[in-house]
């Protein structure tokens, strides 16, 4: 695997989520419907973990479910923009902390459940996993969600049409991500993806969306200077051809949740599965 610091521009992805803390919350309807998702699925897991982390909290989406669930639990938090920290901290005072995902400053086999919601597109993912591994306890669970690559794949297409830069952020397959898993030792896991269509009535609106969430482009060779009104007026033209029955423009989101097991060594059983149909999503 390439190495991803030189493919993304963290500095970037740091500035940009810093800027969108104050309004994150007002735009983050996926982010909220998948802390649900990933709440709900917790709840069928029927664990009851001691010390709970958080990865990537943002503004503390999952960290109140989390707290709500747990109440008798250590619930840590964590996220490597210090504004959306300080959001979490308000909070969960005392346990949220400013730190890289890629290396949790946590004692090794000390937490009995990780969750993170859409943090590991920003981040090197398999550091990521290593990372989780070491702070996991035998047996522990490791929980996650990310997006894949058909995400914005309407804004992507669209883009092509206006010019050959590479102006959508990559997200990386979910078959990857369960390849990743295994040869970092986790056992288990199960994958699936959940299509998530958000509508739109017009380019802009989306786009300033995507800014208030700190969705940017981070790759390190994207194309650089300001978008003249010329271009965006191209882009909102190619982006009409998606433009559905109702008169809305969709944005798709192709939601990956996956779960594995620290190694427990009474068990030595490992299977892998992957469920790509499973599209419960038609909104959110």
């Amino acid at each position: 695997m390439a190495d991803t610091d030189a493919l993304l521009d963290r500095r970037r992805v740091r500035r940009a989520f810093n800027a969108s803390a104050s309004g994150y919350d007002d735009a983050a309807v996926l982010q909220r419907h998948v802390a649900d998702e990933l709440d709900a699925r917790i709840a069928d897991l029927g664990i009851e973990p001691a010390r709970v982390l958080d990865v990537g909290s943002g503004t503390g989406l999952l960290t109140r479910r989390l707290l709500a669930r747990f109440p008798d639990a250590q619930v840590h938090a964590l996220d490597f923009a210090p504004a959306m920290a300080s959001r979490t901290a308000s909070i969960n005072p005392g346990r949220t902390v400013c730190a890289d995902a890629e290396r949790l400053p946590l004692a090794p086999a000390s937490i009995d459940l990780v969750v993170s919601s859409l943090t590991l597109n920003w981040c090197d993912f398999s550091r990521v996993f290593e990372a989780v591994g070491q702070v996991l306890a035998p047996g522990g669970l490791w929980l996650f969600s990310t997006v894949g690559p058909d995400t914005l794949m309407e804004l992507r297409a669209a883009w092509r049409a206006v010019d050959s830069g590479a102006r959508v952020h990559d997200f990386v397959d979910m078959h990857d991500l369960g390849d990743a898993l295994l040869a970092q030792g986790f056992t288990n896991p199960v994958l699936d993806v959940d299509r998530v269509n958000i509508a739109y009535a017009d380019v802009a609106t989306l786009l300033r969306d995507l800014k208030t969430l700190g969705v940017v482009n981070a790759r390190s060779e994207r194309p650089r200077g300001l978008l003249g009104r010329r271009r965006l007026a191209a882009l909102a033209d190619a982006y009409e051809r998606f433009r559905d029955e109702s008169g809305e423009l969709p944005s798709t989101w192709e939601v990956v949740y996956a779960h594995a097991w620290a190694p427990d060594p009474a068990s030595a059983s490992v299977r892998v599965e992957f469920d790509a149909g499973r599209a419960r999503g038609g909104g959110a």
